[in-house]
């Protein structure tokens, strides 16, 4: 696809409900524009946030802030305060953002009304994506080679000044240094509160760090007071916070004192709160905080309690393996979905007219609901078949049947989609599966994963049938669910809120980009693969304009992997 021609712009208008091929004859200019019109500050700002949040959550996967450790210098103060510096500066950009974006001049919002006269500008979005670059390569130096000397702090440094180079670079391009200054003049006061609530979020972070032995003490008393009844033969210690039996004993850990759960659990309330506050009546809605604090800490008692009753059992493998690694995202989701869905039915904390009107709209037709639920059933019942696990993950066959199942239910839903494919998306699935293939070989694809044990000791036929789901699941299953998610719904809602009068043609880099970016984070340390291959299935979905296209090449990428890790026994991508 090419994308200079001088004689052409790409639009991407909220309110634009033409249909029309993306290129669309305009005068020549030297820039190419996302939209036909200039977006308001407020939604550059937005998009801005987004885009360097998935790549915090990229990062954050990705490195290990404890491999640092023994550093001197620069790389101790890494080491120590990176992740606090990070924490602060999310809460100052977030709390200044909110409240910049609350004050009003005459009733009207003072951000709503700038719209910077010029598209994005894409020199600065190549300059964010370079610095990106040197910054990955400078954060796999250092965190893995361990330069020490003077070598060490010339790289921690240059990889500091790299990292804030990308993130003024990616602001300059949603934004002119110009009106960054004009906004800055006038919210010094919003300045001061990003700033006051970047230090109180230190401090109580701090604070929470050490108040985890108290609240330690706490799940230990409750998780043996739950034991009791079951486990006539309970061990417990208090100074060491042991707790078990003869044959199975678990020590709680600073992680599992609840303190990281009730983190999330308060950060996700609040963040719902704020984002549908007119639905809510407050200050009565605010006690939704302390009580998802709670539940959250309560539901973490009970995961460590049947950790330990899983163990005692003699499934030790389970407890240890998938049962500790995903029951705390289990309770999290349960925890938030149910204080999303139980808070809206108590009349006495719900704004009745809007919710009833909310409501209304929801029953007449949730365009999205095709689109998404497979997709995040999919996703639910991983945690489910992943926490079940002992190094091995037998219930897959459950994601596909699941799968199946949502899919077949909006089946009417999917007749209005163009599932017509043709060579464009075969040569694509190609590209990407070879790209997937060297990105592992050149990450580190000496680590042979050979077939697992567990896998290899089963009869023939419990071998066959889980490859075969297997198989189905990557080349037919995840395909379809994920291109519906990610291609069909977030990459056209990013372009405009009625997200299905986007024209499956219609090319926005903005939306391309976000969306392979979030992509991208599904997988984890594959990221880069993710993030590359979700950027292909959108141009190939683009350049035809039917979604068939991408779920071709998806599939097409997926059999091809499954190939090469079955011929190669190399499961390390698997």
């Amino acid at each position: 696809m090419r994308l200079k021609d001088a004689n052409y712009q790409f639009e991407s208008s909220e309110n634009s409900s033409d249909i029309a091929h993306p290129l669309t004859p305009a005068l020549p200019s030297r820039t190419a524009s996302w939209s036909g019109r200039s977006l308001p500050l407020r939604s550059r700002i937005a998009y801005l946030a987004g885009l360097l949040s998935c790549e915090l959550v990229i990062i954050s996967i990705w490195l290990d802030s404890a491999s640092l450790s023994g550093g001197v210098r620069l790389v101790a103060l890494v080491h120590d305060w990176g992740a606090w510096a990070v924490r602060v500066g999310v809460a100052f950009f977030v709390s200044a953002l909110f409240f910049a974006a609350s004050r009003t001049e005459g009733g009207v919002p003072l951000l709503a009304g700038k719209s910077p006269d010029r598209p994005v500008v894409w020199h600065w979005i190549v300059a964010h994506s370079g610095g990106m670059a040197v910054f990955l390569g400078l954060s796999w130096f250092l965190f893995n080679t361990h330069p020490a000397g003077i070598l060490a702090d010339l790289t921690a440094a240059f990889w500091l000044g790299v990292g804030v180079f990308g993130g003024i670079a990616a602001a300059l391009a949603f934004v002119p240094g110009s009106i960054w200054l004009e906004t800055i003049r006038n919210n010094k006061i919003a300045l001061v509160y990003g700033l006051t609530t970047g230090i109180v979020a230190f401090l109580l972070g701090i604070s929470a760090w050490r108040l985890w032995l108290p609240l330690s003490r706490m799940t230990f008393a409750v998780a043996r007071a739950i034991l009791h009844p079951f486990m006539p033969g309970l061990l417990s210690d208090p100074s060491t916070l042991s707790i078990g039996s003869q044959t199975f004993m678990v020590t709680i850990a600073p992680e599992c004192s609840g303190y990281e759960g009730i983190g999330l659990v308060l950060a996700f309330a609040a963040a719902w709160l704020w984002f549908l506050r007119p639905e809510w009546r407050f200050p009565q809605a605010l006690l939704l905080l302390p009580a998802g604090a709670t539940i959250m800490w309560v539901f973490n008692c009970l995961r460590i309690a049947a950790l330990i009753l899983i163990g005692h059992a003699g499934a030790v493998r389970v407890a240890l393996g998938g049962f500790h690694s995903q029951a705390g995202w289990i309770a999290f989701t349960a925890v938030t979905i149910g204080l999303c869905l139980g808070a809206r039915r108590v009349a006495w904390m719900t704004n009745a007219q809007t919710l009833g009107a909310l409501r209304s709209e929801d029953v007449a037709h949730n365009l999205a609901t095709p689109y998404l639920v497979p997709f995040l059933a999919v996703l639910a019942t991983a945690l489910i078949s992943r926490g079940a696990s002992a190094g091995f993950e037998w219930l897959y066959p459950l994601r596909v049947l699941v799968a199946v199942g949502t899919l077949w239910c909006f089946r009417r839903s999917y007749q209005k989609l163009d599932w017509h494919a043709g060579w464009l998306a075969v040569v694509t699935g190609v590209a990407v599966s070879c790209i997937w293939i060297a990105l592992d070989v050149i990450a580190g694809g000496q680590a042979f994963q050979g077939i697992p044990d567990a896998f290899s000791r089963s009869s023939p036929f419990a071998r066959f049938t889980w490859l075969a789901f297997r198989v189905f699941g990557a080349v037919v299953a995840a395909p379809i669910t994920e291109e519906l998610a990610y291609r069909g719904f977030l990459m056209r809602r990013l372009i405009s809120r009625s997200f299905e009068s986007v024209s499956w043609a219609r090319f926005s880099w903005i939306a391309i980009i976000i969306s392979s970016v979030a992509y991208g984070a599904l997988f984890g340390r594959q990221w880069l693969g993710g993030t590359i291959a979700g950027c292909l299935f959108a141009l190939v979905l683009v350049w035809r304009g039917r979604i068939g296209e991408a779920v071709a090449a998806h599939s097409v990428a997926n059999g091809i992997v499954a190939v090469w890790v079955i011929v190669s026994g190399n499961w390390r991508i698997w």
